[in-house]
């Protein structure tokens, strides 16, 4: 489960008039800006004629206790935060999204999660605000858990458009919107690497990690290892600028991670993991450097392996930053929430997540990277091998106290009815989680 929800806003864009649910199933993907598999969306509609509001999306429970505290959260976020943005929502459609298991139809998907369809509603009901249409939308195939009408809405289900062929679609093109595969397909690119190769990066980061932490605890070594780690992912970035990338997305990730060696990687990887350092790096979210910035954030994601699962967090926020920077909200929120999956108290992530999910403009924190850079002549941003200077606190968007972050983002660490998953985090850092640690 996805334990942090995505929040879009409503937008100003060419108006299309939806029909039915077959058209709303067609037109999910080009709200979103991908597939959401295995997911919970729920969309707010303003206005007599159903205006597109805000949207909101999390994994499903695996669990169907979790249906109803989840239920009631979503609800009480979608509307609380549509009236933060200037209105209520006179309705709310929602989708719920999964492929059969082995074994499994998708129209006993869509039974199976009937009970969590009508919990939604009842939900969204409690703050009075109605739910239109409640979808099911299951390898390729939809029904409506609100129509009973046989005659449009058959028990079977209908199968949706072919790719392409929907209004949605048309709009889409001509607007320029673009599908990025699926949230499956997404995520995969940011995950650890399965392949035998991860284990010669877990033991080259086992080395890293001797070799630096003695390093790190010193203040003059943690200044030099700082200047090392932004000079070689300097190197590293110009390296994969250099390559251009052809093939699909697969074959494009393989050549990058053919570029990068175990023992590069982990230097980096592990160096990022001081804040200073990685407040540096986020520098590198514009111009020219954007495209290999995120190309190598997204490698070094791919690096963190076995129990180094969680120092993904800090090339995983990176990642989403620089998306978020460029435009990529889709991807900007899928690489901030698998860091805060697998740190639920990284506060950088933390920041971005709500930042981005609330329609904030990022040129803010932009501006105030871009003057830290200016105050410091030396900056590593643009001399690689230049010595680390501590920035002005005024200036460092990052460093608010942990404990004020979680009164402010009461529900980015924590799942809807369960315990809080940080609990889990900070056990596994006492029972001697390899590598180290410096700041969030």
């Amino acid at each position: 489960m996805n334990k942090h929800h995505e929040h879009t806003g409503p937008t100003d864009e060419q108006q299309i008039t939806l029909r039915g649910p077959g058209e709303l199933a067609d037109a999910l993907p080009y709200m979103m800006g991908f597939h959401p598999n295995d997911s919970i969306v729920l969309v707010a509609l303003h206005g007599s004629r159903g205006r597109f509001g805000g949207r909101l999306r999390l994994g499903i429970p695996r669990s169907p206790r979790e249906w109803s505290p989840v239920a009631e959260q979503l609800a009480q976020c979608l509307i609380e935060g549509s009236e933060r943005r200037g209105s209520r929502p006179d309705g709310i459609v929602v989708f719920l999204c999964q492929d059969p298991a082995d074994g499994e139809t998708s129209g006993s998907v869509m039974e199976r999660l009937r009970p969590l369809a009508q919990r939604l509603r009842t939900a969204c009901g409690t703050f009075e605000v109605p739910v239109y249409e409640a979808l099911c939308i299951s390898d390729g195939r939809y029904w409506s858990y609100c129509c009973p009408d046989a005659r449009c809405c058959p028990p079977e289900g209908s199968t949706l458009a072919l790719p392409g062929t929907s209004v949605m679609a048309a709009a889409a093109a001509y607007a320029g919107v673009q599908v990025r595969g699926s949230l499956r397909e997404m995520e995969g690119r940011l995950a650890p690497w399965t392949t035998p190769a991860a284990s010669g990066q877990e033991k080259a980061l086992d080395t890293a990690g001797s070799a630096l932490l003695p390093r790190i605890l010193d203040g003059t070594g943690r200044e030099q290892v700082a200047a090392e780690t932004l000079a070689m992912a300097r190197r590293l970035m110009k390296r994969i600028g250099e390559t251009s990338q052809d093939g699909g997305r697969a074959e494009s990730d393989a050549a990058d991670d053919r570029l990068v060696t175990h023992d590069e990687a982990a230097a980096v990887i592990l160096g990022l993991q001081d804040r200073d350092t990685r407040d540096r790096a986020a520098e590198w979210m514009e111009g020219a450097d954007a495209e290999p910035a995120l190309r190598l954030w997204r490698t070094l994601a791919r690096r963190c392996v076995g129990p180094y699962s969680e120092h993904a967090a800090a090339p995983l926020t990176l990642a989403g930053w620089v998306a978020w920077s460029t435009g990529d909200e889709p991807g900007a929120r899928v690489a901030l929430g698998l860091a805060l999956r697998v740190d639920p108290e990284y506060v950088f992530a933390r920041l971005l997540h709500q930042a981005c999910n609330e329609g904030l403009d990022p040129e803010a924190l932009r501006s105030c990277l871009r003057r830290t850079e200016r105050a410091t002549p030396d900056s590593p941003a643009g001399r690689p091998g230049a010595p680390h200077r501590s920035r002005p606190q005024q200036v460092r968007p990052v460093t608010r106290k942990p404990g004020a972050d979680r009164k402010d983002l009461p529900s980015a660490g924590t799942r809807p009815g369960g315990r809080e998953p940080g609990n889990r985090s900070r056990a596994r850092r006492r029972s001697g989680q390899r590598g180290t640690r410096s700041g969030r």
